[in-house]
């Protein structure tokens, strides 16, 4: 039997549908239950997609899936899927014990090393929080006065997520897209900086540490990979206008023609490495190699969903609609199997 947490996100719907339609035993659970251990009882696999920006999930999700894989069940994502997620830090170690292309990244745990470490680096650097997504927590600096202030901050008071930041972006958003849509999000973008959503409104502050990424010039794009199993698909996603960053822009190329297969390559082989159950990577391009920016193995759905197709882990296309999460739990399904006949 599998048991799919129901209470938050948008994949289980998709999940409960499969197992609906192709007669699999399964059960709704509630992963924030204190009882969720109790519930798991007599459960192969367990199915949760938590999101980095709940911060009761980000509580204890890592603790509770190793629970789960101490007592058998095959959970997605599992420990060597999940562990890093929503962790620039924990990526750069785990991405350069590797040996995956990433784009070198330096991290400091006391300030005078840090400060004297600025002396001999070229800018301009990236500095980004180890959380947040969609270009929250990144900024361009581009001189040494500003760096030294942001590493002198990181070890007094640190670093808090702005209320502002969901309406600083819909704000955005409504000049991109000029339309009523956009328009009322901005509405509630007011409200939820007033009155915080029950998963965001204990946020802690970073500090005592910082962290820098080399700035990669001359980009107006970057390539998200997305791996799921022995399934890789993908997007081009433009930088904003007056800006470096590409996540979160909203401005999107499916066109198969515009994703490197170098890319799609590398992916596929990082994830083989990593012993993950699902990848998402964001590219960019120097000097001749395709570099890594950071990865996770959560994704919005929406974004993917008029992808052409995808490749197949020989690097061969696949035209045609597809569905991420069928993906998902059709790996759960054939790892279990994988079990049953002695594999695994």
């Amino acid at each position: 039997m599998l048991a799919i947490h129901t209470k938050t996100g948008s994949f289980p719907a998709a999940w409960i549908e499969y197992c609906h339609q192709y007669s699999i035993p399964f059960k709704e659970v509630d992963c924030f239950s204190s009882d969720i251990v109790n519930q798991l009882q007599g459960c192969r696999a367990l199915l949760w997609h938590w999101e980095h920006n709940d911060y009761r999930a980000m509580l204890f999700a890592r603790q509770l899936i190793a629970s789960a894989e101490a007592m058998g069940l095959l959970v997605f994502p599992g420990t060597a899927t999940s562990w890093h997620y929503d962790d620039k830090v924990g990526q750069k170690y785990l991405l350069e014990a590797i040996g995956a292309p990433l784009i070198p990244s330096h991290v400091f745990y006391d300030k005078k090393t840090a400060l004297n470490w600025l002396e001999s680096i070229d800018l301009p650097l990236v500095w980004k929080l180890r959380g947040g997504a969609g270009a929250q927590n990144v900024k361009l600096v581009s001189d040494r006065k500003t760096a030294r202030r942001i590493i002198r901050r990181s070890f007094r008071q640190g670093w808090k997520n702005s209320r502002f930041y969901a309406f600083n972006e819909r704000l955005w958003q409504f000049r991109r897209d000029r339309s009523l849509r956009a328009f009322v999000n901005i509405a509630r973008g007011v409200v939820r900086a007033v009155i915080p959503h029950q998963k965001n409104r204990s946020p802690q502050a970073d500090r005592n540490y910082v962290y820098f990424q080399e700035f990669v010039p001359e980009n107006n794009f970057d390539i998200r990979i997305i791996v799921i199993g022995k399934r890789a698909f993908a997007i081009k996603r433009m930088v904003r206008e007056g800006d470096f960053r590409a996540s979160g822009s909203g401005f999107i190329i499916r066109d198969i023609d515009d994703i490197p297969i170098k890319c799609v390559r590398i992916a596929f082989d990082v994830t083989r490495a990593l012993k993950s159950q699902s990848c998402a990577f964001d590219f960019v391009y120097r000097d001749g190699q395709w570099l890594i920016i950071e990865v996770s193995y959560a994704f919005s759905l929406q974004v993917y969903v008029d992808c052409p197709g995808y490749w197949d882990s020989d690097l061969n296309w696949q035209a045609g609609k597809f569905s991420p999460e069928e993906f998902m739990i059709e790996d759960v399904l054939s790892e279990l199997n994988s079990r049953d006949n002695g594999n695994g």
